[in-house]
């Protein structure tokens, strides 16, 4: 049983984005079923070490404790979930439908609106001074739908404060306080959130101020300050976490660049239907085994669609089926499918309209101002921000067809960001294709995490397609390790790679330079343009003395990268 030990609200946060966790709970059921997972650290590695295997894994493994990762892993999603029971391990029925693909977000949405505090799962530690009595997730949803929209800073000052859903009306006097305030203060929000954090976590804290335990974890520094600082880094990261999760249901968005939530418009009758019929205390409290019969089980809680005729009705309205005659003759899973793969194709047309507007140039200064915040880390999810701003800007540079590896909500905004196996933008120009890969690592952690990856995508992309292919790499500032890595692959054939690799290392202010030439130059570039400055990159490797020459000469050719003249 773990125990709450802060008198805040806590989410799942490993893993960040909660559908990594079916190939781990896919290879932990079904190769490890039936066998004793408590305390048995000698399958916890073997687990850790076979996970490590598979393409899709990410992250990385303890070495000298592989069963401490293993933990982190299951115990706090996959268990915490109700996906995977672990007296003798076993995939459970919502964890069955987490793992089918056409039922996955509604097994999640499920699970999430079942998690509650406190749970046999989850007691609070007696030093903590709060009060702990909800259903966190059905809480914060509930947030979200009376007050119309939420910011993330709301969310991580004010919902996270939530323990004990009595609390509801206060939370919500509270967060429209803040929005009073916040419109007296215009101009200088940053000093007033500082002072506002200051003040709602000594008030939450104050228990843990007041007998001198302000040493955290992530320090030895105890001095008030430190402590402040980083309570508020940890209501921000448990926001951060919640919403993820939230998001993977479909149910929320979040505005770009990632400042607002709120519920999507063709979900807010089954956030009403929610809201009104789910009860909101706490179940099973002190029985684990009842508890555990409630949470394993894939039919609760119901949610509106498990009515058939209510479904019927919304295959209708949605157009997924041509007449209430075809909703009637369907089963209800079968119905479930044709409005799920509906609601992608709409979700295509949402991003081919705003394809249209990028190519227009219309959303010019929106990406400039998207870049800007991420440069000043004043976004929701930098990387997520960046990547999907970056593919933006790419519509906008030039022709082709540029697709971002991303995963869209059905508002057509960014959801998560490209898996790990996979370019993060690919732009196919015909005959020719550039992948785009995109970081906010710098120093060696760039290198390090970058280097080999981004060299192995564009190898992926050359083998799968049989056309000549090419990578810009764009960062805010590029390492001098990342430099002289990709210098050395312009002129050495790795047959693992697809012979010899022209990858440009752009800085994100260079990159977008760029774009402001595309803008100003009256015309859109041809794809040969984009071409020739890859190409310039080849010849420029090839007679510079070294890879500082190099990066200068490519440097200054981005600066003027529609020019004729080649060698500029």
């Amino acid at each position: 049983m773990a125990q709450i030990k802060s008198p805040t609200l806590f989410f799942v946060t490993s893993p960040r984005t909660p559908f990594k966790m079916r190939p781990e709970i896919a290879l932990l059921t079904n190769e490890f079923a039936g066998e004793e997972w408590k305390g048995n650290t000698e399958l916890q590695a073997a687990f850790m070490r076979r996970l490590a295997t598979l393409p899709e894994f990410e992250g990385a493994i303890s070495q000298k404790d592989p069963a401490l990762s293993a933990r982190d892993r299951i115990t706090r999603g996959p268990k915490a979930l109700g996906l995977v029971a672990l007296d003798q391990i076993a995939l459970t029925p919502a964890g069955e439908n987490f793992l089918d693909d056409a039922l996955a977000d509604e097994a999640l949405l499920r699970q999430l609106l079942k998690f509650q505090l406190p749970s046999p799962f989850h007691k609070a530690n007696a030093r903590v001074d709060a009060t702990f009595w909800v259903k966190p997730y059905l809480e914060i949803l509930r947030l979200v739908s009376v007050l119309g929209r939420l910011a993330f800073d709301e969310l991580a000052l004010f919902g996270m404060q939530l323990t004990d859903w009595h609390r509801f009306d206060e939370i919500v006097e509270d967060v429209r306080r803040f929005r009073i305030e916040k419109e007296k203060h215009k101009g200088q929000y940053k000093k007033f959130l500082y002072e506002t954090k200051r003040r709602v976590i000594m008030a939450a804290f104050a228990k843990e101020i007041a007998t001198g335990r302000t040493r955290t974890r992530e320090s030895s520094d105890a001095t008030l300050d430190n402590f402040v600082k980083t309570k508020a880094h940890n209501l921000r990261d448990y926001a951060d976490a919640c919403l993820r999760y939230f998001r993977a249901t479909g149910l929320v968005t979040i505005s770009n660049p990632g400042r607002t939530i709120s519920i999507i418009e063709s979900r807010r009758e089954e956030v009403a239907f929610i809201l009104a019929n789910i009860p909101r205390d706490p179940v099973f409290v002190d029985d684990e085994k009842r508890y555990c019969e409630y949470l394993y089980d894939a039919a609760l809680p119901m949610l509106m669609t498990d009515d058939k005729t209510v479904l019927d009705d919304k295959a209708v309205k949605l157009r997924a089926v041509a007449t209430k005659q075809e909703a009637k003759a369907a089963s209800a899973s079968e119905l479930k499918k044709k409005i799920k793969q509906h609601l992608e194709v709409q979700k295509r047309a949402i991003i081919e309209s705003q394809i249209t507007e990028l190519k227009s140039f219309s959303k010019y200064d929106d990406v400039v101002d998207v870049f800007g915040g991420i440069m000043a880390r004043d976004v929701y999810d930098p990387p997520l921000a960046l990547e999907w701003n970056t593919w933006r800007a790419m519509t906008m540079l030039d022709g082709g067809t540029i697709a971002a590896n991303l995963n869209f909500d059905d508002a057509g905004n960014p959801l998560s960001t490209a898996p790990g196996n996979a370019a993060d933008i690919v732009c196919n120009y015909g005959d020719f294709i550039v992948t785009v890969e995109v970081t906010l690592m710098s120093g060696n952690k760039q290198y390090d995490a970058e280097g080999e990856p981004v060299a192995r995508h564009l190898g992926d992309i050359k083998a799968k397609t049989g056309k000549e292919a090419y990578c810009l790499f764009v960062a805010p500032t590029i390492n001098d390790s990342s430099i002289s890595h990709f210098y050395m692959l312009h002129q050495t054939k790795v047959k693992h790679y697809g012979g010899k690799s022209v990858i440009i290392p752009l800085t994100l202010k260079r990159f977008m330079g760029m774009l402001a030439q595309s803008k100003n130059c009256g015309y859109i570039p041809a794809p040969d343009k984009v071409r020739a400055f890859c190409e310039y990159s080849r010849t420029a490797a090839a007679s510079a003395d070294d890879e500082t020459e190099w990066y200068s000469a490519i440097s200054r050719k981005a600066d003027n990268w529609l020019s004729e003249n080649n060698a500029s």
